[in-house]
């Protein structure tokens, strides 16, 4: 759970090397002395250590040899400045610093950090170290790092993760990858992560969001120089706090013709339940009209679940345009499966040319098939179902999130959602978005089917489909979060997201009713 909730994070995600750049421009192009922005940081990564651990108990520093390195020496300096209890383990020895790193030490020293080399240091006696710390600070390997850590590193990494203390990280978690999000071995699993100077993307995709952390940013005043030094965001940080901003409130004239209407082409048999929760979270996404498409047997139950919902029992994909020209967007994939039914349901579907959501087995058919690319389509794999797409393994896909969507986005048009945690989309308008944050309880069954039904309603509402993939997917987790906090992580089902979908979406519209000064909601109802 997050440590100090309240910050705010700024859009744009840089690769390692952008970061680096705007760094060296900053010092290079625009006269900052390089010790006083690592002074700077060094205050700033205290700052952070203090409000997240008021009394953080005995503190141990671990510091590499480069500038990231040079960060925690300056750490360790302001915590002993501070009267607090320190442990210094050089894990790279200091007669290899230099530069900036080599300042920062000697200044530590200065101001009275025993700074310990680690090999003069029994291993039984680091061992203790760890045991004994309240607070770890990783500032051993930053962005500048790619591949699997190596000794002495690694063992220390291993360490941090066994410790019974929280990490607090240093610009970035030892051994992820500050572009990608991926790790090569091991990484330090901060409790959370001060970065400076400009946001990097590996924080917030792939195994970022599990290493990091709570994220905090510190731009040391470095953010006019940013765009100054053509360097370009790898994406755009996202979230629900943002991204509904750009949902318009609902007109108190509204009619359910407003909103679209939704038609979900999913429930083969054994899988009746994907349909029925796709059109249920369509429903309580706002979409004004829902109808689902599905086998004849899941008619009365689905009815008997949600009788707001219009549903159609078909047995042959020639039932289904009627339903097709009656309809605005449509979702097909959830539980469609891979035999005749799912491919005749499909084929009309794509033929119709109407704006689509194709999601789960809708995008295994295409896999088999030559998939013909589309404007006004929104895909949205999860890694495996996206390396079957880019016929390649899932290993491929997770090494690089944000260049698997762009490429899928290449191949066949539309926008991608590619899910995980860090969920990135990708349109080829701009840079493509990462969706801040994760949950683990949404790993199970039927996530993914309350996700198309959210989908589906918001692009019938929103008629922009990277908006819409955008805020689905930032609404899903949201409402997840949302659901977490009464049913925690372990037994969270797609049916408890679902419910919390309206929490959610009226928490939202009250904040968004209190910036206009207004304290009425939509229905025209006026709180006291």
């Amino acid at each position: 759970m997050p440590l100090s909730g309240g910050h705010s994070l700024p859009e744009d995600l840089y690769s390692a090397d952008a970061v680096r750049e705007i760094d060296r421009y900053v010092i290079d192009q625009q006269g900052v002395d390089g010790f006083e922005l690592m002074q700077a940081a060094a205050a700033s990564a205290f700052r952070r250590l203090v409000r997240y651990w008021p009394e953080p108990g005995r503190i141990l520093v671990l510091c590499g040899a480069g500038n990231n390195g040079g960060d925690g020496y300056l750490v360790a300096a302001n915590a002993v400045r501070h009267g607090l209890d320190v442990d210094c383990l050089a894990v790279a020895p200091t007669e290899k610093l230099s530069g900036d790193a080599r300042k920062a030490w000697k200044k530590a020293v200065e101001d009275g950090v025993l700074v310990r080399e680690m090999a003069d240091v029994a291993d039984s006696e680091i061992s203790e170290q760890f045991v004994s710390a309240g607070l770890i600070v990783d500032a051993m390997l930053g962005t500048g790092v790619s591949g699997a850590p190596r000794e002495p590193f690694a063992a220390m990494i291993g360490q941090c993760n066994q410790a019974g203390a929280p990490v607090l990280a240093i610009d970035l978690p030892s051994g992820l990858n500050a572009t990608t999000g991926t790790v090569a071995g091991e990484a330090v699993r901060a409790a959370a992560t001060v970065t400076f100077i400009g946001l990097k993307a590996g924080l917030f995709t792939g195994q970022g969001p599990e290493c990091a952390g709570d994220v905090a940013f510190e731009s040391l005043d470095t953010d006019d120089w940013a765009s100054e030094s053509g360097q370009r965001p790898l994406a755009r940080r996202v979230d629900w706090a943002g991204i509904r901003k750009a949902i318009p409130r609902r007109p108190r004239a509204a009619h359910k013709g407003s909103f679209g209407h939704v038609l979900i082409v999913a429930g083969d048999r054994g899988f009746g339940g994907a349909g029925l929760m796709a059109a249920e979270a369509a429903s309580r996404s706002g979409a004004g009209m829902v109808t689902l498409a599905t086998r004849p047997e899941y008619v009365a139950p689905a009815l008997a679940r949600c009788p707001s919902v219009m549903v159609q029992g078909l047995i042959h994909g020639s039932e289904l345009p009627p339903l097709i020209s009656a309809a605005d967007v449509i979702v097909c994939g959830p539980g469609i499966g891979q035999g005749a039914w799912g491919q005749q349901m499909l084929q009309q579907v794509v033929a119709s040319g109407k704006p689509r959501v194709l999601d789960a087995d809708a995008l295994n058919l295409m896999a088999s098939r030559v998939a013909q690319p589309a404007d006004n389509h929104i895909l949205t794999p999860h890694p495996g179902e996206a390396a079957r797409l880019l016929e390649c393994g899932v290993g491929d896909i997770e090494n690089d999130r944000v260049r698997a969507a762009e490429k899928l986005h290449q191949l066949f048009g539309g926008v991608v959602l590619l899910k995980g945690a860090g969920t990135v989309v990708a349109s080829g308008a701009g840079v493509p978005d990462v969706v801040s944050g994760s949950n683990p309880g949404m790993a199970t069954g039927g996530m993914g089917d309350v996700l198309s039904g959210i989908l589906g309603s918001l692009y019938a509402q929103l008629e922009d489909p990277h908006l819409s993939a955008s805020a689905a997917a930032a609404l899903h987790l949201a409402a997840a979060n949302r659901a977490t906090e009464t049913r925690g992580y372990m037994g969270l089902l797609p049916m408890d997201v679902i419910e919390a979908l309206p929490q959610v979406l009226v928490e939202s519209e009250r904040k968004s009713a209190g910036r206009q000064g207004v304290r009425g909601m939509a229905d025209g109802r006026v709180e006291e």
